[in-house]
């Protein structure tokens, strides 16, 4: 099983960042933060090209999941990354079905699935 969901884009990354987020809500998910980790390692003397980390969550999918067992909550919340590499921007997304590799539960399965199909629209929408 793929561990994460990846397209590129002909799009600026500040572009699909923008995308995302308004995706994110508009699929009544929300964003939870976003790490800069380009400046969060220029701050610590690296340089690299542009690279953040956006958390999404729905409450309702982590509350059923954590209801399951609290475990999951190693894999929560959905991770989606932007980034560029020579000069190109790329989406990727955590793959939400990797949590039945770990879990063997058929409710977290089923969830698992439907959560994997959100938050992959949402990288091809905003590619």
């Amino acid at each position: 099983m793929e561990l994460g969901y990846t397209q590129k884009t002909d799009k600026s990354f500040d572009e699909v960042v923008a995308k995302i987020e308004e995706l994110t809500a508009s699929k009544q998910f929300r964003v939870l933060h976003i790490h800069d980790v380009q400046q969060t390692l220029k701050d610590k003397g690296f340089e690299r090209e542009p690279y953040k980390i956006i958390e999404i969550c729905n409450a309702k999918f982590a509350h059923t999941a954590l209801g399951v067992t609290p475990d999951v909550g190693l894999f929560l919340p959905c991770k989606i990354n932007v980034y560029t590499k020579e000069g190109e921007t790329i989406i990727t997304a955590m793959n939400p079905k990797m949590i039945s590799e770990f879990f063997d539960n058929p409710e977290l399965k089923e969830l698992a699935d439907e959560v994997d199909k959100i938050v992959r629209s949402i990288v091809d929408e905003a590619k």
